[in-house]
């Protein structure tokens, strides 16, 4: 064996603390002699007592912190039930031979350990505390064991799986640590009878049911097209051992539920000769067929003469390919592994049971990039020896053992390996014939180069995966020898379980489950004799060793040099420094990742420091003297660490987590009745204060204030927990009296000591603790809650994350609100006792900027907003139940909403203090607020109107009174967060005005505070009188509001008589292109609210009212005709959309167009006068405007030449020969002329500058007329023209003309002859 790199015991000394060893006294040597050899140390045998703290932890090594000295050494977790331990001494004494063992093993899905003595199966959970556990006892047949092969139990006879009915019901919860409900398979390897409990927790008798093979089953078959099977008749057991023979062992065995039946379940086994049997199990009986036979086995591994070895063993496992069924519930995959490849089967549930090879992949073969390479020089033969699939079903791991040679040398030895394999993408769920797996490393080799074992032991290995540290994988022996492969820092390091021979075999190895999904749990052994043990992470990291030349057997190294070399392979432990195995070592859970990283990384200094620091405060304790303990500690460098890492923070951990050392699990559930558990928590408070005034008389706490807030903070947080976990004690006390003096003399005192929530809670937490830290296993749920302290906050990250477990659905109404308040209850005394705590010692406490308390972290407020919402939705449905329940949801609701709030308001500080983003957590403040106190209040006025208290016959001034008191300490909350709609709607409610104005003076906060949320409240319900009005007395607040409200705003500067600024007011509100006066923030709270889109009609009015008052202001000729000028656009746009089609004035609505879009509509039809109109809205808007849309301009001119045909005038010039007179008459019906006398005519009404600044008439004369720049002036826009060659004369003469004259034709300075 090896094993770490520590000094091993003598073994032929007794060492006084042993931890595989209680003491001697306690030891009983009835039976001494009835085992020859015994040494004198090692494991007790099973008869003798086990103190279970003597056993796990050394005395004279246990350091005041409870930490192991060693931390490289497997922890004791769990006892074996006493009825396996009765059994076992029973066998004992009965002088069972020496050959005799035991079978057993460890089901990872179940968290079940069995184990078979005799003619007995012992089935129990191995996480459950010793004071809880519960095992069940199964009686095997006993025509099943009438054979003398079945009756000499070699240990390595049985295979057995279990089937938990719990998972075929849907996903199992994590805080579900017992199985409830399962059915077991126990198949013997030789004579292949199989026996089936279906459900071994039922109430009735478990009476199984059996299945025996007989001389010609090789001949039962069935065709895996079909799937149908030829069940064999019910066979009786012949004790013929003739009938046996020629059959081939079963190697491996696997089970599955059949979903949507009841206790029915499809188990596999494959044997030595290439078949693979079904058993179909239910209560009626055991069908079984054998539904596929692979070719014979043949392996051509063979050595340097060529010679084909025929491969008798296989097919070696199977295992299923995931833990659960697939997405549709309706097939299940599987693996078969043989000498050669690794076959993939898949299980069809419906319509029936089908059996069908999907695909096969070769893993030793040619090609070394998809399996192992054969053939290799040195290289004889390989055996695939085991597979395990991880949690997901995408890694697969295969045990590999080669035998070689070594051609210098010509020694041979073997070579153990692990080979991982992957799916490649896309290929995980449709059959394919081509390659579906690739390597996912490279061939990790354990050890190079072991002893060569024969092929029987090689085949009794296993293999397990998935356990802490992550990636690491457990080989099984079949002597009973567990090791534990590791690949850290780029090599292998194995680390291998080693008790005394006395403590028997190492049977199975399993993970300890997690609480949290995801997560991975530390190793954990069943052994034969000594219990079950756990491998801590930190063991196996530290403790793990580079391979030795060494075997995975029990057998020890080849040659004679093995414990020198053992001392020389191992001397590299030397350089490591030595680490104490504490328990925050072992924590799981992520959000303390960080923080367990700087505890591995604690250096010489740090262990210096906190020795150090211990030695000064035990000196205090004995004398009250401090001395210098200041400087001695700042020169060891205590205060170069803060937060949690820092010396006195651990020293201050240590004090509230300490274990009692007189609390034992042996006294179970009794130990809460006891007053043993508030005694240990006075001590705890009693001594952390005089850690607290140690600090202050030694001038440490200043130190801490000023350099090391955050570690300071978190002493005191340590004296906040200690202080909640006592009064939570006390609550539960609390409870527990309630309970005993409910329950009636029928019901023992503990039983009212483990019933309820609370209790519930505590031993969920507790459970999550001992699974965490495995050092706490073989304690007490309650006790570890009680003693981690400092991990107060794993009740909220229960309550958020079990909530469903802890209070189901299933449960009366009325159970429900009993736990739910009871929950609530606790949450509300643990942050009040704590705030409470730090309000008394406030002067302790240093600066509070930029740190969080811990009771405002998201894991607490999450936790308390669970509980909440659930009394939220019983609160709906609370009206079915009678009001004293109903009233006592309600008050505990009120109350977790206080602190609630309270613990979401200081988390908002610190990240503004810290200047972090805050904006997500004020949103979920804000919503968790209103839908807690909306709801509260609601519940309230459905009390005081529902006619309760005989409300009915009152009057109403009764109803408000009795409402103004049930509701005052909620207004308190309201007004304490800001929740404004609570306010008003108890302000209203009352129809109290002077409750309104008060809140309205105490609540001035930012943009308005409490006054602006009245305000709106007062403007969606169209109470503007009454709204200006309150205004009045709040002037600030009602400009605040009014500026985002301009339909109000103009009446408030009427009414302070500013008419200048009501007409900008009511001009701005008139062209407001919103479709809303309200802000966009209001819109989302008021989705439904009043529509203030005004109509042409309204902002007509409004320009006219914006006229009055302009005209009532002083210096308002300009605004008058910019008002003028807006009032005309808009009554155009009324002319032009009467021209358009209905369709047309649909889309368009009571919408205000922009001038362009209104100038486009325009240019859309050749039509004179929507032309000529367009020319008026140029006119009427401005000259920025003007010159801004100067292209759109030269459109409109191009659109008004195009409107008249140009060459057809000047045909008719020619041949009737026009007279000038005639020629302007005809000119005046055009387009271009009227344009012109609208533009640039002496009548012209253009606002602001005209359109001379912008687009002159004509060309200057010393330009050459031939430049086509539309842009220069209107005659240039006409030369682009296609008739301005011919008809030029005309077009400029029009536009000369209607420059001079009016638009009806009045005569300015006479006509203009034709150049």
């Amino acid at each position: 064996m090896f094993s770490p790199g520590t000094k091993r015991p003598n073994l032929g000394h007794t060492r006084q603390g042993s931890p595989a060893t209680p003491l001697a006294e306690n030891r009983r040597f009835d039976f001494d002699n009835s085992v020859p050899n015994r040494p004198s140390t090692g494991t007790p045998a099973p008869w003798a007592p086990r103190l279970s703290v003597l056993a796990r932890i050394p005395t004279v090594s246990k350091n005041e912190k409870g930490e192991e000295v060693d931390p490289i050494k497997p922890v004791y977790v769990g006892e074996f039930p006493q009825v396996v331990r009765d059994e076992q001494t029973s066998l004992l004494q009965k002088r069972v031979r020496g050959d005799a063992s035991v079978s057993g093993g460890m089901e990872k899905g179940t968290s079940l350990a069995w184990i078979i003595c005799g003619n007995r199966l012992f089935v129990w959970n191995y996480i459950s505390p010793a004071t809880s556990m519960k095992c069940v006892v199964l009686e095997l047949p006993s025509h099943v064991l009438g054979s003398e092969d079945i009756g000499r139990n070699d240990g390595n006879c049985w295979l057995l799986c279990v089937v938990g009915w719990d998972s075929t019901t849907g996903r199992k919860k994590k805080a579900v640590k017992n199985c409830n409900s399962a059915g077991i398979v126990l198949c013997n390897r030789k004579t292949r009878a199989v026996i089936y409990w279906p459900d071994i927790y039922s109430d009735g008798e478990n009476v199984p049911v059996t299945s025996f093979a007989t001389s010609d089953e090789s001949e039962v078959t069935s065709s895996p097209a079909n799937g149908k099977t030829t069940p064999n008749r019910k066979q009786q057991f012949s004790r013929h051992r003739g009938i046996l023979t020629g059959l081939c062992t079963f190697n491996s065995l696997i089970a599955s539920a059949v979903p949507n039946s009841q206790n029915v379940c499809i188990a596999f086994a494959c044997s030595s000769n290439g078949e693979l049997w079904q058993f179909h199990c239910s209560c009626s009986g055991i069908d079984r067929v054998k539904v596929y036979q692979d070719t014979p086995s043949i392996s051509f591994q063979g050595g340097d003469s060529g010679q084909i070895v025929r491969s008798k063993g296989y097919p070696r496992s199977m295992i299923w390919s995931n833990s659960h069924l697939s997405a549709q519930g309706s097939n299940r995959r599987f693996f078969l592994l043989t000498d050669h490849e690794l076959q993939c089967f898949s299980v069809g549930f419906y319509p029936y049971i089908t059996v069908s090879n999907v695909w096969s992949h070769e893993i030793i073969g040619t090609d070394g990039d998809l399996g192992i390479k054969k053939d290799l020089a040195g290289q004889k033969r390989i055996w695939p020896l085991d597979v395990q699939v991880d949690n997901y079903g995408r890694v697969i791991t295969i045990l590999v053992a080669t035998f070689c040679k070594d051609r210098v040398s010509s020694s041979s030895y073997t070579q153990y390996s692990l080979l991982t394999m992957q799916y490649k993408s896309g290929v995980i769920e449709e059959p394919t014939h081509e390659t579906v797996l690739e390597k996912k490393a490279p061939i990790q080799v354990i050890i190079p180069k072991a002893r060569v074992e024969d092929e029987d032991f090689l085949f009794s290995m296993r293999l397990r995966v998935g356990g802490k540290p992550s990636g690491s994988a457990v080989i099984l022996s079949g002597d009973g020898m567990a090791t534990v492969s590791h690949y850290y820092r780029n090599s292998t390091r194995l680390y291998q379980f080693d008790l005394p021979y006395d403590a028997g075999k190492v049977l199975d190895a399993s993970i300890l489950p997690s609480t949290n999904d995801g997560e991975e749990g530390p190793w954990v052994v069943l052994t034969e004799k000594a219990g079950i043990w756990a491998i801590p992470e930190k063991a196996v990291i530290i403790g793990g060793v580079e391979p030795p030349e060494r075997s995975l057997s029990r057998k020890g190294s080849s040659n004679e040099g093995s414990a020198q070399e053992d001392r020389k392979n191992l001397s590299y432990l030397g350089n490591i420094a030595p680490r104490r195995a504490s328990s925050e070592a072992f924590d799981a859970r992520d959000r303390q990742k960080a923080v367990m990283n700087m505890i591995a990384h604690r250096n010489a200094q740090d262990e210096e420091s906190e020795t150090l620091l211990g030695q000064l405060f035990h000196n205090f304790l004995l004398s009250g003297q401090v001395d210098t303990s200041l400087e001695k500690l700042k020169n060891s460098g205590a205060f170069g660490r803060d937060g949690e890492t820092n010396v006195f923070a651990r020293m201050s951990k240590s004090i509230v987590d300490s274990l009692a050392k007189h609390w034992t699990t042996t006294r179970g559930a009794e130990i809460l009745a006891m007053a043993v558990v508030s005694s240990q928590l006075l001590d705890k408070q009693q001594k952390h204060q005089k850690f607290l005034q140690f600090l202050a008389l030694s001038k440490c706490h200043e130190e801490l204030c000023s350099e090391q807030r955050y570690s300071l903070q978190t002493i005191l947080e340590h004296g906040e927990k200690l202080a909640a976990m006592i009064q939570l004690r006390e609550l539960q006390n609390v409870i527990s009296q309630k309970h005993s003096s409910g329950v009636g003399s029928s019901h023992s005192i503990s039983e009212s000591q483990t019933s309820g929530a609370l209790w519930d809670l505590i031993q969920l937490v507790g459970e999550s603790a001992r699974r965490s830290t495995v050092l706490l296993m073989d304690r007490d749920n309650a006790e570890v809650f009680y003693s981690k302290v400092s991990d107060l906050e794993e009740v909220f990250y229960c309550l958020d994350r079990q909530r469903e477990y802890i209070i189901g659905m299933e449960q009366p109404l009325g159970v429900q609100i009993q736990r739910a308040c009871e929950l609530s209850n606790a949450c509300v005394t643990v942050l009040r006792t704590a705030m409470h705590y730090k309000n008394e010692h406030h002067l302790w406490y240093p600066p509070p900027e930029g740190l969080t308390p811990w009771y405002c972290q998201p894991v607490v407020r999450n936790g308390m907003w669970r509980i909440a919402s659930f009394m939220l939705q019983l609160l709906k449905e609370a009206s079915k139940l009678d009001m004293s329940a109903t009233s006592d949801l309600y008050t505990h609701l009120e109350e977790l909403a206080e602190v609630l709030l309270e613990t979401y308001a200081g988390a908002i500080i610190a990240k503004v203090e810290n200047e972090l983003e805050h904006k997500g957590l004020l949103e979920e403040y804000w919503n968790r607020r209103d839908a807690l106190l909306d709801s509260l209040y609601q519940h309230v006025k459905e009390f005081v109107g529902s006619g309760h208290q005989d409300l009915s016959e009152g009057t109403d001034v009764q109803k408000e009174e009795i409402l103004r008191k049930l509701s005052s300490q909620l207004l308190s909350i309201a007004k304490r967060h800001e929740c404004y709609n609570t306010l008003w709607k108890i302000c209203c409610d009352l129809n109290d005005s002077e409750l309104l104005r008060n809140l309205m003076r105490e609540s001035m906060g930012p943009n308005g505070g409490f006054s602006y949320f009245v305000f709106k409240q007062l403007y969606v319900r169209k109470q503007f009188a009454k709204l200006l009005r309150l205004g009045e007395e709040f002037p600030e607040e009602l400009s605040i509001f009014l500026k985002r409200h301009p339909d109000l705003l103009w009446l408030h500067e009427l009414h302070l008589h500013d008419f200048f600024s009501a007409a900008e007011t009511l001009h701005s509100l008139a062209l407001s292109q919103d479709e809303s006066s309200l802000s966009d923030a209001e819109e989302e709270t008021h989705p439904h609210s009043v529509n203030m889109v005004p109509k042409l009609v309204d902002r007509k009015r409004l320009l006219n009212l914006s006229k009055i008052s302009a005209i009532a202001g002083k210096e308002a000729e300009t605004k008058v005709k910019r008002i003028e000028a807006d009032l005309k656009i808009l009554k155009l746009q009324e002319e032009i959309l009467k021209l358009f089609p209905s369709e047309k004035k649909q889309s368009i609505g009571e919408r205000l167009l922009h001038p362009e879009e209104l100038i486009k509509l325009c240019l859309e039809h050749k039509s004179p006068e929507l032309s000529l109109w367009a020319f008026d809205v140029f006119a009427w808007t401005s000259s920025s405007f003007r010159k801004t849309y100067k292209k759109l301009l030269e459109d409109c001119w191009k659109n008004a030449t195009d409107i008249d045909n140009w060459s057809k005038l000047y045909q008719a010039s020619i041949t009737e020969g026009w007279a000038d007179e005639i020629t302007l008459q005809n000119l005046k019906e055009t387009v271009l002329f009227s344009a012109s006398s609208r533009c640039y005519g002496p009548q012209a009404e253009i606002y602001e500058e005209g359109f001379d600044q912008v687009l002159p008439l004509r060309q200057e004369i010393s330009e050459p007329r031939s430049l086509k720049d539309s842009g220069l002036s209107v005659e240039s826009i006409l030369m682009q023209h296609k008739d301005y060659p011919e008809a030029g004369k005309l077009m400029l003469t029009a536009i000369m003309s209607g420059s001079l004259q009016d638009d009806g034709g009045r005569e300015e300075e006479g006509p203009i002859p034709m150049e």
